[in-house]
């Protein structure tokens, strides 16, 4: 395509938000006028999909529940008087919460004020706020975040060993919905733990989101905790950083999640058109529909060029392919869809993979986020006039030319700068165009079977360390794995005994190995002395 077609192209599918002054550019994807013709009548069925969902659908069989993250940027779109009323009272919560902390009207015992937060959650519940907490906190917050997103024992250590002594002044959040997610379990558990041995009421600090009625609820409730704030049955983990999951630790890190609800208002309105060319969501899907030919053949790699959106990829993980990651479709046939995503900041990935990105294997499209905003302030000149913004503005356009010379796809979305505002507009510029994507290719995009399924592995692996602990410390001489393998009935998983056997032994918990590593079925297992 000579360079006056491609200018031309590039207007016609450049599509511009006046108000958000956000651009979105798909001129880079090679799709033609016929694709697009044949893709209308499915865009048609995505549209109106979408429509049921905002008005109250079930959309979750699995949990028999409606999918209402639109309705907490919007409480007069939501189906009921009481949903409206509970999106509006606990926003009422969140920021009178957050005045009380502030103004050290709540503070934590024997101390003036909270300095620091510190929020417990993994998945949706510590994406999203720690993606909003890099993109938008002040070099000096009321309070500084810190998160505990794994059951690491040595990760959970170092976030607190940081802490040190400002644990008497921090703030903790324990984020989930149901109080039984191991991970955020395990956690609370260790930074209890630490509470206790400092001398410190662990109560008198901690606040909870979690679903009504739940056990953590019941936890919080009956210790005394400061709070509890809900986490409603309607919003999923991955769609939650615009409910209390998001908004408490924002407004508690002094951004202005007013505006962020505000910006994603904006673009939910601008992303229910129902006309391809003026809808930046359907414009996304179908650009992913056709680089990956409706069936995810091409990874997704985000870059945005902006050290303040690095974690926007992550969070885009677990929104993008937990949602569209199915074995089946709505009607039953095995499909095996998703996309995966991976990505780093610009221009970081000069020196890393865009090499492989320009001249490797071609299985994946790139989306380029541009800031146009360098800085607040001015900037000096480096070289020849040009300053380290005007450096990183070039290797986006020439990275993004580069790529399209070599038959590679590219999707430019660009900001005027990172504010409160852009971000909500972000998120739900993701969150519509997976949507409509799963209406494309059939699927159900709000529920996560494969992740329940990993969650019950998990618990036999742990039922599996229970039996041969037991067996082993009822056992007065040493036995091979072999012979505690079919001692406890667990001839079948002898691999996955001998791997948790490893585990113990390495953490001098329980289990002592000794044998040679030769014969794995003659290693000895004896109980720890």
């Amino acid at each position: 395509m000579d360079e006056l077609a491609l200018w031309q192209r590039y207007q016609d599918w450049l599509y511009r938000h006046e108000d958000l002054g956000l651009y979105l550019d798909i001129s880079r994807i090679r799709f033609d006028d016929a694709f697009v013709n044949q893709m209308l009548p499915k865009f048609a069925k995505a549209f109106d999909d979408m429509a049921a969902l905002e008005n109250g659908a079930i959309a979750n069989p699995d949990e028999n529940r409606m999918v209402g993250h639109y309705w907490l940027r919007d409480p007069d779109r939501a189906p009921s008087a009481a949903l409206k009323q509970d999106i509006l009272s606990t926003l009422q919560d969140i920021k009178t919460f957050t005045q009380q902390v502030h103004t050290g009207a709540l503070y934590p015992p024997g101390q003036e004020k909270f300095t620091d937060l510190l929020c417990i959650g993994i998945g949706g519940s510590a994406l999203g706020p720690q993606f909003v907490s890099q993109a938008l906190t002040t070099d000096q917050p009321p309070l500084t975040a810190h998160f505990i997103d794994n059951t690491d024992p040595a990760g959970i250590d170092r976030v607190l060993n940081r802490l040190g002594d400002r644990l008497a002044t921090t703030l903790v959040i324990v984020t989930s919905k149901s109080g039984g997610t191991p991970e955020t379990r395990n956690a609370m558990v260790e930074v209890q733990h630490r509470f206790d041995t400092m001398g410190l009421h662990f109560a008198k600090q901690a606040v909870a989101v979690t679903g009504i009625d739940s056990n953590l609820e019941k936890v919080a409730k009956s210790q005394g905790w400061l709070g509890t704030f809900p986490m409603h049955g309607w919003v999923g983990g991955r769609t939650s950083e615009l409910s209390a999951v998001g908004l408490l630790p924002a407004a508690l890190e002094g951004i202005d999640i007013i505006a962020i609800l505000q910006g994603a208002k904006v673009m939910d309105a601008a992303t229910r058109v129902a006309d391809l060319h003026q809808n930046p969501a359907a414009m996304l899907a179908l650009s992913w529909y056709y680089v990956g030919e409706g069936h995810g053949l091409k990874d997704m790699v985000l870059l945005p060029y902006k050290d303040s959106l690095a974690l926007f990829s992550r969070y885009l993980q677990q929104l993008v392919m937990e949602s569209l990651g199915k074995e089946r479709d709505l009607d039953g046939n095995v499909v095996n869809q998703g996309i995966a995503v991976y990505g780093n900041k610009g221009s970081t990935d000069q020196h890393a993979y865009v090499q492989q990105l320009r001249e490797g294997v071609n299985n994946f499209f790139v989306t380029f986020i541009e800031v146009l905003q360098d800085r607040q302030g001015d900037s000096i000149p480096i070289d020849q006039g040009a300053t380290a913004g005007d450096f990183l503005n070039g290797f986006l356009l020439g990275t993004r030319q580069a790529l399209f010379e070599n038959q590679r796809d590219s999707i430019t979305i660009t900001v005027p700068n990172v504010t409160p505002a852009i971000v909500g507009a972000l998120i739900a510029l993701y969150e519509r165009a997976v949507g409509l994507y799963a209406s494309l290719v059939n699927i159900n995009a709000y529920h996560q079977p494969g992740v329940e399924a990993g969650k019950k592995a998990a618990a036999g692996i742990l039922d599996l360390q229970s039996k041969a602990i037991a067996a082993v410390q009822n056992t007065s001489h040493p036995i091979t794995i072999k012979e505690l393998a079919a001692r406890i009935g667990a001839e079948k998983d002898i691999e996955t005994l001998y791997q948790i056997l490893r585990h113990l032994d390495a953490n001098q918990r329980h289990i002592q190995l000794s044998g040679s590593l030769t014969q794995l079925d003659q290693l000895q297992v004896m109980s720890q002395p």
